[in-house]
């Protein structure tokens, strides 16, 4: 039987979507494939129709087991013999796998990553005629993809032991940098298919969080989606409990998902969400391979951690092709809780520095005043000439004011602190000289003798920061994550620089320093950030040990300021505002050997990167 006529069969289309039948053709030729289609695009059959054309079994390569048993579930209802390999199967149901796959009953085979590279798993498909490959959330093996899981890169073992076995890789969301690690490490010579990323029935909106955001959630869900399909996410379990009971006592129907719960408690949930419309509010647990087709909106209650995770999860509306909304709510708040995430997490210094400009594009995208389907195309490397339409900006554009003078400030800054190394320096180092700040590095590098230092002294690092995010956001900055997040200016800078563009911000959230000192933490940069939280942990300690309030051991200006000055020995500590004699005393020896540890944490970090 021809493709077509399977796709009919089994299927029910008539035709192709896409170049799905392109994609076909190139695994029937025994060529590998690199497959990039949106959420509910159809990636599924491009490995399912090769599958029941060629001879043996197609090892489909999974991360989760409920995606797992659906696919299972649905090929098995259609007739196709398929069968997955996974911790679920009792010792019998395994054996009875096994023995299909040595008769030669199945067409497909699902499994996750780490049971595929299993010697007695890779030793018994050699023995077998293996049709294909096919990695599904292939961004999961490239540090720079949004969920990274280390045991995908054990899958590079397959081009060695099944050289002439053609491998798919498959994704929803990848960028350029994910693309190119997922070729490296998984596929030779293959052929690239993106589709288009664009989901023109999607309109998408984003707010700043306010006192009341859960009451807009409220009357967003009852004005607009009642009796409809829609999903919430939300940043931690805990908040995922108090939102579904929030919008329950609103007259919501609403149901609550995530990893805590027992897992007869989650699948009665997800039954239900499939089963009727309501409201699923949910971690991030609650995602890959939900194929609902009418979901109506996706609500962020939380800031997502990455471009890449608010695209996928907001795909999971309007898979019909009807219109559908997603809506993001973010605050400064969800940037701090996502830092601590990162910090607090086992990956490696490298994955957490993507990670953190990855969470600084989000909030770029987020801030800005462009259209944002524009802005979240461009990010995949997409261009889109003109704009949506379809989202808040375009709708109602935000009061902006004209930067374009302070964004030239900055990209000379980094372009003239490049050309005295050639290889570049991070944000910190630049928005300090351009801020005229004082620091051995500064001058050990002249950038005090530069046209640009202090030229922008007159706003804060928040300020320059939130330019910074937006000239990344718009493809007018590079980082280099693999060197210390260097800066470069790129070509599209060009027209900026020379005057032919202008670049607007919104005009809310703009703080020129005033007479009066400003006390900010967000002026610290990253490094002092961390000494900040290690300060303020020591401090919630001593005043428990001292049955005090943590304002009476140091309030938190206090804090600031000696994160700022990095004191060694306790009389550094004299001149600091909050700090006398009496305090010093108690407190000082101590301290320093806070700013002490810090030191040796930053230096061991520096080791890691280099």
């Amino acid at each position: 039987m021809t493709a077509q006529e399977l796709l009919k069969k089994y299927f029910g289309y008539e035709t192709f979507r896409g170049f799905q039948k392109e994609v076909i053709d190139t695994v029937l030729e025994g060529r590998d494939a690199l497959v990039l289609m949106p959420t509910g695009g159809g990636k599924s059959v491009c490995y399912q129709i090769p599958a029941l054309m060629k001879e043996g079994v197609a090892v489909v390569i999974s991360p989760l087991i409920a995606l797992m048993k659906d696919q299972v579930d649905m090929l098995r209802d259609v007739g196709i013999a398929a069968a997955a390999l996974n911790s679920t199967l009792t010792a019998d149901e395994a054996k009875t796998v096994y023995r299909d796959l040595e008769n030669g009953r199945l067409k497909l085979l699902y499994v996750a990553p780490e049971r595929l590279v299993k010697p007695a798993t890779l030793n018994l498909l050699s023995k077998l005629p293996v049709s294909l490959f096919a990695v599904d959330e292939a961004h999961c093996i490239s540090v720079w993809g949004h969920d990274f899981r280390p045991e995908y890169q054990a899958l590079d073992c397959l081009k060695d032991l099944f050289p002439n076995v053609p491998r798919m890789a498959l994704t929803a969301t990848a960028d350029e940098q994910t693309r190119t690690e997922i070729i490296a490490r998984l596929l030779c010579n293959p052929r690239s298919f993106i589709a288009s990323f664009d989901r023109p029935n999607i309109r998408y909106r984003m707010y700043e969080k306010g006192k009341g955001y859960l009451d807009s959630i409220v009357q967003f869900i009852l004005g607009e989606h009642m009796h409809e399909s829609g999903i919430v996410y939300c940043a931690t379990r805990n908040k995922t409990e108090a939102v579904a009971n929030y919008l329950r006592k609103s007259g919501i129907d609403a149901l609550a998902y995530h990893a805590g719960m027992e897992n007869e408690e989650r699948q009665a949930s997800q039954s239900a969400f499939f089963d009727r419309p309501c409201v699923m509010v949910a971690t991030i647990a609650f995602g890959m391979g939900i194929d609902k087709p009418d979901v109506r909106f996706i609500i962020h209650a939380d800031m997502p951690k990455s471009i890449e995770s608010f695209f996928q999860e907001t795909g999971r509306a309007g898979r019909d092709g009807k219109p559908a909304e997603a809506v993001l709510y973010y605050g400064l708040e969800d940037l701090v809780q996502q830092r601590f995430f990162i910090d607090q997490s086992d990956a490696d210094p490298m994955y957490k520095q993507v990670s953190l400009h990855k969470l600084d594009s989000m909030l770029g995208l987020a801030e800005s005043a462009n259209c944002r389907r524009v802005q979240l195309l461009a990010y995949f490397g997409e261009k889109l000439d003109h704009a949506c339409g379809n989202c808040d900006n375009c709708e109602n554009p935000p009061v902006t004011r004209d930067a374009t003078e302070d964004a030239r400030k900055l990209l000379s800054c980094i372009y003239r602190c490049s050309k005295t190394n050639g290889l570049g320096f991070g944000a910190s180092h630049i928005i300090k000289v351009l801020r005229g700040e004082v620091s051995d590095k500064i001058f050990e590098k002249r950038h005090d003798e530069l046209s640009t230092f202090g030229i922008g002294r007159d706003h804060t690092m928040k300020y320059w920061r939130r330019i910074l995010r937006q000239l990344i956001a718009k493809h007018y900055v590079n980082v280099n994550y693999k060197v210390c997040n260097v800066l470069t200016v790129n070509r599209n800078a060009k027209a900026l620089l020379l005057g032919e563009e202008k670049f607007l911000v919104r005009v809310e959230g703009d703080k020129r320093l005033s007479s009066r000192k400003v006390i900010d933490h967000d002026d610290l940069d990253d490094a002092e950030q961390r000494l900040f939280a290690m300060l303020r942990q020591w401090r919630k300690t001593c005043a428990s040990e001292n049955a005090v309030a943590a304002y009476n051991v140091f309030p938190d200006a206090t804090l600031i300021q000696i994160a700022r000055r990095k004191p060694r020995q306790p009389h550094q500590l004299e001149g600091i505002s909050g700090i006398g004699e009496k305090r010093i005393e108690r407190y000082g020896r101590a301290v320093c050997e806070i700013v002490t540890q810090w030191h040796a944490q930053e230096r061991q970090k520096d080791s890691k990167l280099t």
